[in-house]
């Protein structure tokens, strides 16, 4: 879904069939401020935009995307008629607290990666129908995008894994039938089964809750015998262990808490003129 469409959609949920204050609301101009009430990272940049323009808007930003805040600061000034700011707060506010709540739990992941060269990935793990809104939160708080979907990557589960009798040759079989460019990951919860998936022609290979010392197991046999495989670490995640399971050497840590963990920030927004 674009944005313009998503917002479209998140203004009518709020909106319904009309605003009633805007039946009686006089006919002036007004202006507004969104004030932070705690710290954090900005995120909802183009989706204000989107939202500003539907509803008539001019919007002036104090605290552009990706860049942090205080308690005390504004992060955006609103202006147009006051019926159509007022029938928007909400929506404005929802969306930038969401946005800026997962940017703001995902930085800090980012920050204990520096110098690892490992890259921090989110999941699947999305509310419903957010999905596309939730993970451009995360690129604004620094981290990589994981799938978008079932579409742009094979990747065999648990549950995929326990239907496949042969995987080397379904994986030999999946080459036909999916697109060329697309990756196939394999998620797994030893070295010896990670040793299994990159015989079979794995392009990604997951180590799904291992400890760091059998990650460097499955360093060591990718390192010696598919170079050109990459690793993802993933399960319990914290900001504790994630450098040492980045000290393991793998390409990448995957985490869904960076998304389904964030705690909302808190914004207000003010009339001033």
């Amino acid at each position: 879904m674009i944005i313009e469409e998503f917002v479209k959609e998140v203004l009518l949920e709020d909106i319904g069939r009309g605003d009633l204050f805007g039946r009686v609301a006089p006919k002036r101009e007004a202006t507004a401020q969104v004030v932070a009430k705690s710290g954090g990272i900005v995120a909802g940049e183009p989706y204000l935009e989107a939202l500003a323009k539907f509803c008539r808007l001019r919007l002036e930003w104090l605290r552009r995307d990706g860049e942090a805040f205080e308690a005390g600061d504004v992060l955006v000034r609103v202006r147009g008629d006051a019926a159509d700011l007022l029938a928007a707060e909400r929506t404005l506010l929802n969306m930038l607290l969401h946005a800026s709540s997962i940017a703001t739990q995902v930085q800090p992941y980012v920050r204990a990666l520096e110098g690892s060269g490992v890259l921090l990935l989110d999941t699947r793990k999305t509310r419903p129908m957010l999905r596309n809104f939730e993970k451009y939160a995360v690129r604004v708080g620094g981290a990589v995008n994981h799938r978008m979907g079932l579409d742009d990557a094979l990747m065999l589960k648990d549950t995929h894994l326990s239907l496949i009798d042969d995987l080397p040759a379904f994986v030999k079989r999946a080459r036909r039938k999916i697109p060329f460019t697309t990756k196939i990951e394999i998620e797994c919860e030893s070295a010896e089964a990670a040793a299994r998936a990159m015989d079979a022609g794995a392009d990604i290979v997951m180590c799904d809750n291992m400890a760091p010392e059998e990650i460097e197991a499955v360093v060591l046999y990718r390192n010696g015998n598919f170079p050109g495989v990459l690793l993802e670490a993933s399960g319990n995640v914290t900001l504790r262990n994630i450098r040492q399971i980045a000290a393991t050497g793998v390409d990448a840590i995957s985490s869904g808490s960076i998304i389904h963990q964030s705690r909302w920030i808190d914004l207000s927004m003010k009339i001033v003129t």
